[in-house]
């Protein structure tokens, strides 16, 4: 078995895998390969498809094209793709499969373990659901480390003054923001906040309506309905986003993005920095709230910090770098690319695991209370849904915390013990992990109430352990509170980790011998269907112009780029000469 342990930074929008070679980390895979997109699809050309290639098929195809699969672990929900249902942990394991697969590549030998991370302010089910996507992926996960804590070991390493950081985290699809303390090699969350449902996805979302808004109003046609004029909209979102990040205006183009009375219809709006700035300023205005969370339930103040990072690659963003400058009073720190400090420093984590000799230690904090539903009584009278906190939020990990309870009558026998996590005083109102059952209760003496000691175990990996025990019997009642709702059994996780290594073995032609159209090529033979359509050729046009469209998809298909091209710029002129 190979001692290599790889750090892998499963993102929303981007993912990558790095190691630690000679005491530093280094992402992993070629230059076009060390960060790849988060995006799995099915093609009927190229079978199934991860990374570049199914980002490249989104605009074409996405209902077959999956992407922010990250915003769904957890959930139960499935996602269909290629004709199939899959758990989020799958579609996640193909591309941890892609990831495994480039650091095998890289360094010439099968790999068999990593480190994942997941944002800070992910829950218990969230993690579960991502060890259990690296299981399905062949991967033995030796631990789940927050995503701002592996950033300031990749920003620690090497770094021997003692320093207090505050790592802003804010990528694709997600944002947590801690605040973390570097002292002698020793990396100690101090605290944690954030929002697993905020990030450049929702930045693009913005955009994306306000430009179907403008194409609406220009062509009184609704995009609504249409599945792929949405998902190019949301692509020239995306790069009109990336460009004002170095330019003060971006333009907003997709030719033929829908049809009105037979004729093509194009999408051009300009858009200027400042007006983006505002579609999104409440967006970034949560983060600052995050901020100043944190520095309270550190008890610390803005003055007292000595560095800020950025993470994420939107915090490119002119607007995110201003905005933490303003409220912290420090010119952020982006010495490492935000794309891959997260990869690092989980990189760093896996050498630390493995042995190597590395000089950092972490020393991570809980995102979130843990505790059980109690009653109270007042006055003689039983207030019910009360939370009792066990382990409190930004407690340092791992940790045990263990209480004892009482029930309410002396001939009561059983127990049950409901696991919450959250931060509301009344239980329900938080987040329910999981209950259990303990029976057959003893009291220690005719007419006492029995009792029973609640122990909680929280561990590295973010995964929380309970277990009661009867204080006079000694029988115990346990359970590892890892979201049941959602949780795959291990035989579960085993077929579906042959399933998916099925899968990806198979298409219906090699992905090498099949060239993926873009968006611009599947524009032109769009246009030139839809004079087919319309019935205004003649017969002698109509013919060939069907036979160069054919000859495209034969090119395609047989992976000819060179007749491919040549083929397109006959359409480019044919279609100039019809319309």
């Amino acid at each position: 078995m190979s001692d290599i342990i790889v750090g892998i930074d499963l993102g929303t929008t981007n993912s990558a895998v790095a190691i630690v070679q000679n005491g530093r980390p280094y992402i992993l895979g070629k230059e076009d390969q060390r960060i790849i997109p988060s995006v799995v699809g099915y093609s009927k050309q190229a079978g199934w498809l991860v990374g570049r290639p199914a980002l490249n098929q989104y605009v074409l195809d996405p209902d077959n094209t999956v992407r922010s699969i990250k915003r769904k672990m957890g959930n139960p929900e499935n996602v269909k793709l290629g004709g199939r249902e899959f758990t989020p942990q799958e579609i996640s394991a193909f591309i941890l499969r892609e990831l495994k697969a480039i650091a095998e590549e890289a360094l010439e030998q099968p790999l068999e373990k990593a480190v994942i991370t997941v944002p800070a302010y992910f829950t218990d089910a969230q993690r579960q659901a991502t060890k259990e996507a690296g299981e399905i992926a062949g991967l033995e996960v030796t631990r789940i480390i927050n995503e701002p804590t592996a950033a300031a070991l990749a920003y620690g390493l090497n770094h021997e003054e003692d320093q207090l950081a505050l790592v802003y985290d804010l990528g694709g699809g997600t944002f947590d923001v801690s605040l973390v303390e570097m002292s002698g090699g020793v990396v100690e969350v101090r605290a944690s906040h954030g929002d697993t449902q905020l990030g450049g996805d929702d930045f693009d979302e913005r955009l994306a309506k306000h430009a179907a808004k403008l194409f609406t109003k220009k062509h009184k046609v609704d995009l609504k309905d249409n599945r792929r004029a949405l998902a190019r909209m949301n692509r020239a979102a995306e790069a009109a986003k990336i460009h004002l990040s170095d330019l003060t205006e971006a333009t907003l183009r997709e030719e033929y993005l829908a049809e009105k009375d037979n004729k093509p219809l194009h999408l051009e709006a300009k858009v200027e920095r400042q007006e983006f700035q505002d579609m999104i300023d409440d967006l970034l205005k949560q983060t600052i709230k995050s901020i100043d969370r944190v520095r309270q339930d550190a008890e610390l103040n803005v003055a007292d910090l000595n560095r800020v990072l950025l993470v994420g690659g939107s915090t490119r963003m002119p607007a995110v770098w201003d905005m933490v400058a303003d409220f912290t009073n420090l010119e952020p720190d982006a010495e490492i690319n935000p794309d891959e400090a997260v990869a690092l420093g989980a990189a760093v984590q896996a050498a630390i695991i493995a042995g190597q000799p590395v000089d950092s230690i972490l020393v991570d904090v809980t995102p979130y209370s843990l505790g059980i539903e109690s009653v109270k009584i007042v006055a003689g009278n039983i207030i019910p849904d009360q939370y009792s906190v066990l382990i409190r939020r930004n407690t340092t990990v791992p940790v045990t915390k263990e209480e004892t309870y009482y029930a309410l009558y002396p001939d009561q026998d059983t127990i049950e013990v409901k696991v919450y996590q959250g931060e509301s005083s009344i239980a329900s109102a938080n987040t329910l992990l999981g209950d259990f059952t303990i029976e057959e209760l003893k009291a220690s003496q005719p007419g006492k109430l029995p009792s029973v000691n609640v122990r909680f175990d929280f561990d590295v990996n973010g995964m929380l352990h309970v277990r009661a025990t009867d204080r006079h019997t000694g029988k115990q009642a346990n359970t590892s509170v890892q979201a049941t709702q959602a949780r795959l059994s291990p035989a579960e996780i085993a077929k579906a980790r042959h399933e998916i290594s099925s899968l990806a073995a198979i298409g219906a032609t090699p992905p090498s011998a099949n060239v993926i159209l873009d968006e611009e090529a599947q524009a032109l033979l769009d246009r030139g269907r839809a004079l087919l359509k319309d019935g205004s050729l003649n017969d002698e046009d109509s013919a060939d112009l069907q036979e160069l469209i054919e000859g495209i998809y034969t090119a395609q298909q047989s992976g000819d780029r060179e007749e491919l091209d040549d083929l397109l710029e006959e359409l480019v002129d044919a279609l100039f000469d019809l319309e």
